[in-house]
């Protein structure tokens, strides 16, 4: 089975949000692993094999290694029969793949300028700014319930969980946050948060 390195409370939390909402976890081999957070604590992991010492990363069975969530989320949706999103030739799938990029390509250097208070020409030309995103996630949401209409797809899951992580960096719009919601309603949080309190555990103990 496929092999997920993951850290507790991470960003590939997520990624152990979309499993569960699939009900795939158990075909998955999940290994736990420290990684050094933002604050300096933690440390490199000789365990993870992720080249930077990062999470998520994902081996699988034919000995691939997948980096960066979103194309860890889309290669685990389409292995698992795509339950969360178009497939290829649907109405949609263009708005799905926009998303998806749109996230590691433009949200996160956008969200890392943010709060990091970087304000710089070139950074602001080439990304823009949390105004234009917020912008575009409105515009995106208007009239729908999710980024493609009625439906939670893998986009959601991806492009929502900045703001479930980082709540203050949401934008003050009320789609949004409305959006956002239903998003975090969506997965099963209880389970999540168990399975994150029994990893660490795991991790304290070793």
């Amino acid at each position: 089975m496929p092999t997920l390195y993951h850290a507790p409370n991470s960003r590939s939390s997520r990624v152990i949000a979309q499993l569960m909402l699939m009900g795939k976890l158990d075909a998955v081999d999940v290994v736990i692993v420290e990684i050094v957070k933002h604050d300096g604590s933690g440390r490199r992991d000789p365990n993870n094999a992720h080249p930077e010492g990062k999470v998520p990363y994902l081996v699988t069975d034919e000995g691939e290694h997948i980096r960066e969530s979103a194309a860890i989320m889309m290669y685990l949706d389409e292995l698992f029969g795509q339950p969360l999103s178009p497939r290829p030739g649907q109405p949609g799938r263009g708005s799905y793949l926009t998303w998806m990029a749109y996230s590691g390509g433009v949200m996160e250097p956008a969200l890392v300028a943010h709060f990091s208070g970087i304000d710089h020409p070139a950074l602001v030309g080439t990304f823009r700014t949390m105004v234009e995103v917020g912008a575009q996630l409105e515009v995106g949401l208007e009239g729908k319930g999710f980024l493609l209409g009625d439906s939670l797809s893998v986009a959601d899951l991806l492009m929502a969980s900045a703001f479930q992580w980082a709540p203050h960096l949401m934008p003050e719009i009320p789609t949004v946050k409305a959006w956002v919601q239903r998003v975090s309603d969506a997965l099963d949080n209880d389970g999540l948060q168990s399975f994150e309190s029994e990893a660490l555990s795991g991790l304290e103990a070793a």
